[in-house]
Formats: C-alpha cells, sequence, structure tokens
C-alpha cells in the first residue's frame, strides 16, 4: 500500500527509536530536560533566533506564536485558506480572543501587496486594528506551494513601516527551503515568531517548535501550560527531533548503500581512502543525487 495521505503518516525507523530509548529526560515543565532544551537551543539557531519551545503539536506552536504578537480584540490577518485560519478550529478567537481576516491567492501564493492593502493597523476605537500577518510556507492548501523571498522581504518591509508583526507557520519550512535553496538564517530575518513542524518532512513522530526572543518564549511557556501542554520528561520526544535533523540524508544514503557521517543539520562528512575506487565514486554520486532529491 502507498500512503500519499499526508507527510505525517511516517515512522520511527530504528535508529530513531534507538534515539528515544536512549535520550537523557528530566521533567521539562521545570526546564530539567536536557534533551528539550538542547533541541530548543539548536533550531533556534538554526534560524538565528534566540529561544526556542517545544511544542506536540503545529497548531499549539502557531497559537502560542500569534498570541504573544496580537493582543485580545486585535486582528491578524491571513491568507484565505492558510492552516491558522481554516484547520486550527477557531483556536486564535477561542483561546486568545483575536480576530482574523483574510485575503484570497492562487494556491496561496504570497503576494506582499495583498496582505499590505488590507492591514489597517491603530485603527482608533470604532475598528479592529491589525496587529500582525501570517505567512504559511509551505502552503498546505495551496498545494505546497513555496512562497517566493522577494515577497516576504517586501512584506516584512511594508509591515515593519506599519508597525505590524510577522509570523511565519513553517510547518513544512524544510521543504521549502530545499526546494528554493534559501536558507533558514534568511527566513528568521523576516519574522517575529517561526513555527516548525518536527513531524511533517522530518519524519519525527510528535513535536512542533516556536521560535522567537527569549522574552516572548518565556511568557509563551507559561501559556503552554496554561493550555495543559507542560511536559514532563519529553526529552523521548526532543530526542526524535535531533535524531530527524542529523540523520534525514544520512539514512536515505545508508538506506541506498553509501554510509556518510551526519554532523549538522546542513553538514555531512564524506571521505575517500585508498580502498574506495573510482567505480565506487561514480555510484555513490549516483547515490547521492538520487538522496537529495528525495
Amino acid at each position: 500500500m502507498i500512503d500519499l495521505r499526508s507527510d505525517t503518516v511516517t515512522v520511527p525507523d530504528q535508529g530513531m527509536r534507538e534515539a528515544i530509548a536512549q535520550a537523557p529526560v528530566g521533567d521539562d515543565v521545570y526546564s530539567d530536560d536536557p534533551t528539550a532544551n538542547s533541541l530548543e537551543e539548536r533550531v533556534a539557531a538554526l534560524f538565528g533566533k534566540e529561544a526556542g519551545l517545544f511544542t506536540p503539536t503545529g497548531s499549539l506552536a502557531n497559537q502560542l506564536s500569534i498570541r504573544s504578537l496580537v493582543s485580545p480584540g486585535e486582528e491578524l490577518i491571513a491568507e484565505t485558506n492558510s492552516h491558522i485560519v481554516r484547520a486550527e478550529l477557531g483556536a486564535a478567537a477561542v483561546f486568545s480572543g483575536i480576530t482574523t481576516r483574510t485575503w484570497p491567492a492562487r494556491n496561496g501564493l504570497l503576494k506582499a501587496s495583498d496582505a499590505l492593502e488590507i492591514a489597517r493597523p491603530d485603527s482608533g476605537p470604532y475598528l479592529v486594528s491589525t496587529t500582525a500577518i501570517a505567512v504559511e510556507n509551505t502552503h498546505n492548501f495551496g498545494g505546497g506551494t513555496v512562497q517566493p523571498i522577494d515577497q516576504i522581504k517586501e512584506l516584512h518591509a511594508g509591515a515593519s513601516k506599519l508597525g505590524v508583526h510577522l509570523h511565519l507557520d513553517g510547518a513544512r519550512l524544510w521543504n521549502a527551503h530545499v526546494a528554493s535553496g534559501v536558507s533558514f538564517l534568511e527566513y528568521g530575518k523576516y519574522f517575529e515568531t517561526i513555527s516548525v513542524c518536527l513531524s511533517k518532512g522530518l519524519g519525527a513522530p510528535v513535536g512542533s517548535v516556536m521560535l522567537s526572543t527569549k522574552e516572548r518564549i518565556t511568557k509563551s511557556r507559561v501559556w503552554r501550560k496554561r493550555y495543559g501542554a507542560g511536559m514532563r520528561q519529553i526529552g523521548i520526544l526532543a530526542a526524535a527531533g535531533h535524531y530527524a535533523l542529523d540523520n534525514e540524508l544520512a539514512t536515505r544514503c545508508k538506506a541506498q548503500g553509501l554510509l556518510i557521517s551526519a554532523l549538522g543539520p546542513k553538514y555531512a562528512r564524506l571521505v575517500t581512502h585508498m580502498n574506495f575506487d573510482d567505480a565506487q565514486c561514480d555510484e555513490a554520486i549516483e547515490i547521492l543525487k538520487k538522496a537529495l532529491v528525495a
């Protein structure tokens, strides 16, 4: 059975299961889980952010992010079919008193002017004020649309002039990064808050990470607990995230007969030696080509 329902149907391989079993753990409500702490720090560093917060779901990472940017009675704007608006069951209104307004886009493709034209910050006592804009990359209901970095830059410039914050729903930002070649640090420049999923594209069984400033993350940690998502020994989940970041490429290469050393999320080590001949070199190159586009 070929299962193409979602990129969330993956299951941990043996290496990930071993990493989960061996993970050092502690009580994360007390910030004592070393594996969760190191994962939060690692993902934050990837995007040039001060801090991260592990959450069980991408929806929670989104909701914690936008409530840190938008006060009750204020407005978040997003594309009409964005996940935050269509697939999070009205959580922004239910939990945070946030109202939403949307702009339509073909296949969810971001055009900065579409968002900026409907933004209405500082609308006074009679109208709702826009305080944040959410961008989804890749766009789920748009069919996996990758948002152009030039439009993100233009949106950031316009939003900065208006005093409006930007949130990136980056559930599948790993895919956008591979498809576009835009670095995580580059994406991180333009958004006050970011959410990224470990269970989409990376194959971890559970988890997302919210990224922002230390101040916002500290406050969001309180709200995570308030929402019922204060977790204890979550290193067994965070370890899967570490493993996914370390081995996604290495696992694919190994399955095709090529062993490489994964030394980081974008750093792999391959060293030739006297027992490595020209035929094996050609074969290794072909395996790498296939693994990099998988």
